[in-house]
């Protein structure tokens, strides 16, 4: 009797253990320290692709993409978010929020992490150019919420990115 009670026990132990794991994503395993951490302004860390997203405007804001591994912003980049601060302005009653994205390499902790600086640093951006820090909301959805599906360096770059959701107040 001893010995069922302690199989049935071993057995729930063991599904427990399996059903609460996660799997390793395989990938260039990208150590945490390897990004900049800072979301600073550079001038060769980041594009903005008008094509990036076809038009490269979703709800009327420009897309804004970022290179491999990176959440700093370059010229082109505030160029868009420079238009994207004229039309929040232009529409006071509306919250902006900021989705940070990236393609699937990495794990899924790491790129919800960049996303998070990917957002930040367009809303510091923003919020220098005039915009009230309360009308900006962001989140990183990682690799979540590819736009383009695939394994190819066009997909990968597409999904790097800064996306804009108008909300109403």
């Amino acid at each position: 009797m001893v010995r069922y009670i302690l199989l049935a026990f071993m057995t729930v132990a063991l599904t427990f253990t399996t059903a609460c794991s996660s799997k390793k994503k395989s990938g260039d395993g990208v150590a945490a320290g390897d990004v900049e951490n800072d979301p600073s302004v550079s001038s060769q860390d980041s594009i903005y692709d008008p094509q990036g997203s076809d038009s490269g405007k979703i709800n009327g804001l420009t897309t804004i993409n970022f290179e491999y591994d990176r959440a700093t912003l370059n010229s082109q980049a505030r160029e868009g978010l420079a238009q994207n601060a004229e039309w929040i302005k232009a529409n006071p009653n509306v919250t902006v929020q900021v989705e940070g994205h990236c393609d699937n390499r990495g794990s899924v902790e790491y790129n919800l992490a960049l996303g998070e600086r990917r957002a930040k640093a367009v809303k510091n951006y923003l919020v220098n150019l005039g915009i009230d820090s309360k009308r900006l909301t962001i989140i990183s959805y990682g690799e979540e919420k590819p736009l383009v599906m695939g394994d190819t360096e066009e997909a990968f770059q597409r999904n790097r990115r800064a996306n804009f959701v108008p909300l109403p107040n």
